[in-house]
């Protein structure tokens, strides 16, 4: 009977630990995730603005050369990543795409420019910028018009700056509603050893003394969680490789390796720091507040 008795304690106390665990880690994988996206928000708002493409077209006189000398010159500016030549031959075969095959029979030469298609780097994506970037490129003899799409500019750079708000608020509440249930889930696992910590109490124990074995307890709790949180976490990065390949070519390999030494670390920290607290405040209750604490 006593044995039976020991291996029906010992279950519950593995179903505890075992719940707490998961508990945790589901909370540090909200944790993780959010952190990825946080330090991976940069690369990704500048793969966006990068796609946004300024288009110097060159007059009707000039050919290919023209373009290539121009290209080069370009390619020395600070605010440019990168130049690719549309030929007339590459703008005829975009306008039969789009107008159809027979749309030059209307004309008696083709009437299609060179143009140069910049990809400008992403802290020159603003409204101010690309008018002074307009402006020095219309200065080019060469040059008959620059176009660009003001609008979608403007909308991406407020969209961007709405995201950001919206992100710094979410990961403040995520952070504080990480700490609020991780302690929860500590201090329900330490109230349930309360009379075991009265007694040890009773029998001259100090409270640095009952505190260590709940301590060395939380930092493996912490430690178990957070591995678990960071096998999810990388789980759910090869899920996004399969089905978003591109967008994951965007996440910086170190910064992932510090988000996810940061979250075991978060998980090991408030453990403890739960655990100190649940434990010292535990220590210095009443008997008769056992009961109601």
């Amino acid at each position: 009977m006593r044995k039976s008795d020991n291996n029906i304690l010992y279950g519950r106390l593995i179903r505890s630990y075992l719940s707490s665990v998961v508990s945790i880690s589901l909370v540090l994988f909200l944790f993780g995730i959010a952190g990825l996206v946080v330090v991976n928000a940069r690369s990704v708002s500048n793969y966006f603005k990068e796609n946004i493409t300024v288009t110097a077209v060159l007059n009707v006189e000039a050919g290919d050369s023209d373009a290539e000398i121009l290209a080069d010159e370009l390619k020395d500016r600070h605010f440019v990543k990168n130049v690719r030549i549309i030929t007339k031959e590459d703008g005829v075969r975009e306008m039969k795409r789009l107008l159809g095959e027979d749309f030059l029979d209307v004309f008696e030469s083709n009437p299609i420019p060179v143009s140069l298609e910049l990809q400008v780097d992403a802290a020159y994506i603003s409204t101010d910028s690309l008018a002074v970037i307009e402006a020095g490129l219309m200065e080019i003899p060469v040059v008959d018009d620059v176009v660009y799409q003001q609008s979608l500019v403007e909308l991406l750079n407020a969209n961007i700056e709405r995201i950001g708000i919206i992100m710094a608020v979410f990961i403040a509440l995520l952070l504080f509603v990480s700490v609020v249930l991780i302690n929860n889930t500590v201090r329900l696992n330490i109230f349930s050893k309360r009379f075991t910590i009265h007694t040890m109490r009773l029998v001259g124990a100090t409270k640095g003394f009952i505190s260590r074995p709940f301590l060395g307890q939380a930092f493996f709790q912490g430690l178990i969680s957070g591995a678990i949180a960071d096998l999810c976490l990388l789980a759910a990065l090869y899920m996004i490789r399969n089905e978003f390949n591109q967008l994951f070519t965007l996440f910086d390999a170190v910064m992932l390796a510090a988000v996810m030494l940061c979250v075991i670390l978060a998980g090991i920290l408030i453990c403890l720091l739960s655990t100190l607290f649940v434990v010292r405040n535990m220590v210095s209750i009443t008997k008769d507040e056992l009961y109601y604490v």
